[in-house]
C-alpha cells in the first residue's frame, strides 16, 4: 500500500493462520489476522491479529500493539508476568520468549519492526 488509509479494526477481515502444533500448549486456539502495511525492504509490518481462548508459547518480533477486546495473561520468560484487555498497549522485545494464556478472544493492532528483511506473520 502506498498511499495514507484506514482500518476500522474491530470489523476488519482476518484470514486464518494456522499456529504450529508445538506452539500449543493447551485449549484448540485459532489465529486469524490481517497484514495492513508492510514496507517495501519487508522490515516493517502493520496489522491485525486475534486469537481465540488457549495456552500458546512463542518467540517475539519487536512489537508495539494495542488490545481491542478480549484479555490474555502474557508470561515473559525471565521476565514479567503481563495482564492485557481491552486499551492496553504493551511492547515485546525481539527474542522475548512467551506463553500466552487467552482468556477471552484477543484482538490487537500491532507494529511490528525486524532485525532482517523477511515478510512475516505475528505470531503473538
Amino acid at each position: 500500500m502506498t498511499h495514507s488509509f484506514v482500518v476500522h479494526v474491530p470489523d476488519a477481515e482476518l484470514e486464518p493462520e494456522p499456529l504450529s502444533p508445538g506452539q500449543i500448549v493447551s485449549g484448540t486456539p485459532e489465529v486469524t489476522g490481517r497484514v495492513v502495511w508492510e514496507s517495501p525492504d519487508g522490515r516493517q509490518v502493520r496489522g491485525v491479529w486475534q486469537i481465540t481462548p488457549g495456552v500458546v508459547t512463542d518467540t517475539e518480533a519487536d512489537e508495539m500493539f494495542v488490545v481491542l477486546s478480549g484479555s490474555a495473561t502474557i508470561e515473559v520468560a525471565d521476565g514479567p508476568t503481563l495482564t492485557v484487555g481491552p486499551g492496553d498497549l504493551a511492547v515485546l522485545r525481539e527474542g522475548d520468549r512467551t506463553t500466552w494464556t487467552v482468556h477471552e478472544t484477543l484482538r490487537k493492532a500491532y507494529a511490528i519492526n525486524l532485525g532482517q528483511a523477511s515478510s512475516t506473520s505475528p505470531a503473538s
